[in-house]
């Protein structure tokens, strides 16, 4: 080889070994990158008392029925049953009576249920309330579709006084419903369907006057379902005129043959 190629050869053998060095001393003076972890903190957890099951109107707590479960701290509200404050909840709420609908997961709030110690049907009535009866079939309980806190209207039927028609009225309306008595009764075929026979309606103390005289007059009384959505509106008394007068104490009506014929009034003394 001649001397040229070698001197050019090693010429080009100590350049690159300079880059490499070079390059070398060039990423040791790179910034360094440091690697950050993220730390998340868990927000502290309180123990609240929810529900284990879908539990309906009238439906009584047990020891199955309620579990504590770990709750946000910062999500616990008034009204929630918390292990903090009442450790032996589950215990002592045994059989207590479900007011309004909770569902599974749902915490136990105290407006939500009644004391055990209470009857049903009173636990379920708010303030100033009342609870009435007027039967039902099939065919006048919207084919037996009606369950308990629906809301329904009731229309009376009755015969026209000396006459052959029949007149209708809707006395109450959007009234709810307190419960429905079922029982079991046996088809020809051998199955079993059950039917309600009595309705058991929230009334305020008037719209309680109202029915007790519609029953009287009436040949029947139906009940017509409403939608769901009507339940944020007010009931309203549609047959006022069969009050008794102020606070039912100052007229008495006669009611004949299904028709009011006659108002009387006492004197007062002078």
């Amino acid at each position: 080889m001649k001397p040229a190629r070698i001197l050019i050869l090693g010429v080009a053998v100590v350049a690159a070994g300079l880059a490499g060095v070079l390059a070398m001393s060039l990423a040791g003076r790179g910034s360094v990158v440091t690697q950050v972890q993220q730390v998340v903190e868990k927000e502290p957890t309180v123990n609240v008392l929810v529900s284990s099951a879908n539990l309906p109107v009238g439906a009584r707590l047990d020891d199955k029925s309620a579990r504590w479960m770990a709750w946000p701290q910062g999500g616990v509200v008034q009204g929630f049953i918390t292990e903090t404050d009442k450790p032996d909840a589950i215990k002592e709420l045994q059989g207590a009576v479900v007011r309004m609908p909770i569902f599974e997961g749902e915490p136990i709030r105290a407006e939500k249920i009644a004391d055990s110690n209470s009857r049903i049907m009173s636990s379920l009535l708010p303030s100033g309330k009342r609870a009435v009866a007027t039967e039902i079939s099939v065919a006048t309980g919207a084919g037996g579709f009606i369950l308990p806190n629906d809301r329904v209207d009731v229309i009376m039927v009755r015969k026209e006084k000396n006459g052959d028609k029949y007149l209708t009225e809707t006395v109450l309306n959007n009234v709810r419903v307190l419960a429905i008595d079922q029982q079991v009764q046996e088809k020809d075929d051998g199955s079993k369907a059950v039917v309600g026979t009595t309705a058991t309606l929230e009334l305020t103390p008037d719209q309680t006057k109202v029915l007790a005289v519609a029953q009287q007059m009436a040949d029947r009384l139906s009940l017509a379902l409403r939608s769901v959505a009507d339940a944020r509106e007010p009931d309203t008394k549609a047959a006022d005129y069969l009050l008794s007068g102020d606070n039912g104490s100052s007229i008495v009506q006669v009611i004949k043959s299904g028709a009011i014929v006659n108002d009387s009034a006492p004197q007062k003394a002078e």
